[in-house]
């Protein structure tokens, strides 16, 4: 009975709120989890994340000599939205996901594949403007510790903000190479200050909300206290 009720009382495949891309995810999700073979489960996707980790850190290096390597990054995202889509989903339809070790092993993955996107970047980049890939390092990733620092305090895994999560996260990334690709690397000078600036004002909201949310939640636990 106790590991049933740790079970039902672990939050972390219950993502709270939905994008603005949600009901188009839903459908895309529902075409493509049929056609997974049986043969391919759910691990294996989780799995895939490194190969397309590997993948975006190899055109980053290629994009470096030939900047039209970029599209891989795009391609490597792509592969690693769909495996990400599909994972949690076969578990599910064909009872053999692993509830807590997905919840760890995707997002762990999730984790090294943002991290990998931002390395390519720097790979590719003119050398006067590799540093602000490094701040980038840094601010990008904490938004999903932020995350995960606020569902061991609440219990409730909130990854979408606004109408926006990871799936628009992505977008922007692939809408970021695409420039890069009939552009080139020119404008890096204004555009990854820009970048810094607005990821880090927004990180700095997302935190206050975080913060504003906990401190209610223990003032409410004092008040029931006394």
């Amino acid at each position: 009975m106790s590991g049933s009720s740790e079970k039902d009382n672990f939050a972390g495949d219950k993502k709270v709120g939905v994008s603005i891309l949600t009901p188009a995810e839903i459908k895309l999700k529902n075409w493509l989890v049929p056609k997974v073979p049986e043969s391919i489960e759910t691990w294996h996707l989780t799995f895939m994340t490194i190969l397309w980790s590997a993948g975006a850190l190899f055109f980053g290096w290629l994009a470096a000599t030939d900047i039209h390597w970029v599209c891989g990054i795009s391609l490597m995202i792509i592969l690693q939205y769909l495996s990400d889509l599909a994972d949690g989903e076969v578990g599910r339809r064909r009872d053999t996901g692993l509830i807590k070790w997905g919840f760890y092993m995707d997002h762990f993955l999730d984790y090294i594949f943002m991290c990998c996107l931002v390395i390519a970047g720097y790979l590719f980049a003119p050398e006067s403007t590799q540093f602000w890939f490094l701040i980038l390092l840094g601010i990008v990733p904490a938004f999903m510790v932020n995350s995960f620092l606020s569902f061991a305090a609440t219990n409730e895994f909130e990854i979408y903000h606004h109408g926006l999560g990871p799936t628009e996260t992505r977008l922007v990334f692939i809408v970021i190479n695409t420039y890069i690709v009939f552009f080139g690397t020119s404008q890096f000078y204004w555009m990854l200050p820009l970048a810094c600036l607005l990821t880090g004002i927004a990180l700095i909201v997302y935190s206050w909300q975080i913060h504003k949310k906990l401190w209610a939640l223990d003032m409410e636990l004092k008040a029931r206290s006394h």
